[in-house]
């Protein structure tokens, strides 16, 4: 009988290991997220799931991968985040105007430009130049004005 019982604890124990190390903490909202907002590292908390949760859907697994992302859709507490459920602060609009600034050798260029695309920092957007019609294309800066390279 206490061999029984022995083997059954053993038994048991194993599984719970098993159990935990099949499993991966998420970052999850805290609260609810709106779309539109940014997302802060007092938004999120870890939760843990199944490790095939991660596998199998496309979620976010770093808090670092979320934090001053904007949410695209609402995000509920407690919920893996999918990745497409976020994207880059977009900095540049469609059809505003945006700075695009040229820099070579000392000489700097700004002109005003109309954003053909939408675009957050570190992404190429194209932009035509509002005198004479042109249209180039540059990287968004962290402040916003396109940088075109040569």
């Amino acid at each position: 009988m206490l061999i029984r019982t022995l083997s059954a604890l053993l038994l048991a124990a194993s599984f719970g290991q098993a159990a935990f190390a099949a499993s991966v903490e998420l970052p999850v909202p805290r609260q609810t997220i709106h779309p539109g907002s940014e997302i802060s590292h007092q938004d999120l908390i870890e939760r843990k799931f199944p490790s095939r949760t991660a596998q199998q859907f496309a979620v976010s697994t770093h808090r670092g991968e979320l934090v001053g992302m904007v949410a695209r859709r609402t995000l509920l507490p407690g919920q893996p985040i999918p990745v497409k459920a976020v994207e880059k602060q977009v900095l540049v609009r469609r059809g505003e105007p945006a700075r695009l600034v040229f820099q070579e050798q000392g000489l700097v260029i700004v002109m005003q430009v109309e954003a053909l695309q939408n675009g957050g920092a570190g992404s190429f957007v194209r932009v035509r130049n509002v005198d004479s019609g042109q249209v180039v294309s540059g990287r968004v800066q962290n402040d916003g004005t396109i940088r075109v390279e040569n």
